[in-house]
């Protein structure tokens, strides 16, 4: 199938939404305000008391809530001539094999982050798409902003000269957070902070480098947790420039970030979910902010690439590229602190997996 296939412009897009957690329930009250434009006639929720607290988002404001099929496989048999879509909002380790499921089923894909667990899984899922001939877009808040957007516009154009260095922190009282859940449980989520709210400092960071990353060295402390709380990373890219990035999941009540990229014409500040864009040139005193498109979130511009308005802003290689840094800082973790190649992280990953078979 080509990827030309479109939803009709006159008619709502039609979503099936797999798990209905608290991010899940985020993103359909935003769109019970928008019917016009969605529609979302079944999900896919094993867990009762979850899909009751789902529901009653629906009763509140007067809507049918949709059906739920527990089971992935049944729904897309039962139900996917009645879709067009599929937005996946479940644990990190499930993303793989249900992204693949829904592209096979003929659905379009909006994909929460972090894509999936590793590169092996992401070069496998960007398979899955171009076999589908359907779209796959990563719920990436930076890739997904106009911040970022233009921020890497005026990178690539080289108006700002040369990428120097690029530091990045991200923090947050992630520990006490989630505590008990299966952020914490490292099968079902791939790691801890870092990979969890930092998924966002590695893309954005990854997204507005643009370079391929060639040497990494990383340190995770766990602080007697199952998964990293606290992180720290230091790569270099193959034009040779520097990145320095700080996560801390253990912090006092806040959720926050900071991203400054150094350029020989100029400094750019942003954040790790593309919240703001500020800019100094040579001969300023200070950073000023830039002007920037109107922002959408993740479901609509969805949609506007489901139906041939808009050229993908984050698809699966942002991921991929995503997946290959969280590789490497793992492989150099695992040896404390030694630099690693890509060619090391994937040896390292295929360790692990013959471990587990």
């Amino acid at each position: 199938m080509s990827l030309s296939r479109s939803v009709a412009l006159s008619s709502p897009l039609r979503i099936a939404i797999i798990g209905c957690g608290g991010m899940a329930r985020h993103h359909a009250a935003a769109m019970l305000r928008h019917q016009e434009m969605v529609s979302i006639p079944v999900v896919c929720e094993p867990s009762d008391a979850t899909y009751r607290r789902f529901e009653v988002l629906f009763e509140d404001v007067g809507v049918a809530p949709p059906r739920n099929e527990p089971d992935l496989e049944a729904l897309l048999r039962k139900y996917g001539d009645e879709l067009d879509a599929a937005f996946i909002i479940t644990p990190h380790a499930l993303h793989h094999d249900q992204a693949v499921a829904c592209l096979e089923a003929g659905l379009h894909v909006l994909l929460e982050k972090p894509m999936v667990m590793n590169a092996a899984e992401a070069r496998s899922l960007i398979a899955a798409r171009d076999r589908s001939g359907r779209h796959l877009v990563v719920a990436f808040n930076g890739s997904l902003s106009p911040q970022i957007r233009t921020a890497v516009k005026m990178l690539r154009s080289g108006e700002l000269g040369e990428i120097l260095t690029i530091h990045g922190v991200v923090w947050q009282g992630w520990n006490s957070r989630t505590q008990h859940t299966w952020r914490q449980i490292p099968e079902m989520s791939g790691g801890g902070f870092l990979f969890d709210t930092g998924a966002h400092l590695l893309n954005t960071v990854a997204d507005l480098a643009g370079e391929p990353v060639v040497e990494v060295a990383a340190w995770l402390d766990n602080r007697g947790r199952p998964v990293d709380i606290l992180g720290v990373v230091m790569a270099r890219l193959a034009s040779g420039a520097l990145i320095s990035l700080s996560a801390c999941g253990d912090t006092i009540e806040s959720c926050a970030s900071d991203v400054r990229v150094f350029c020989t014409k100029g400094i750019l500040r942003t954040g790790v979910w593309g919240e703001l864009l500020e800019l100094q040139r040579q001969g300023e005193s200070e950073l000023s902010p830039v002007e920037t498109p109107a922002s959408h979130g993740a479901w609509e511009q969805f949609m506007y690439v489901c139906r041939g308005e808009l050229a993908n802003p984050s698809p699966p290689e942002i991921g991929l590229r995503m997946a290959i840094l969280w590789d490497m800082i793992r492989a150099s973790a695992q040896r404390g602190g030694a630099p690693v190649t890509l060619r090391d992280a994937e040896q390292f990953v295929a360790e692990i997996a013959g471990a587990m078979s």
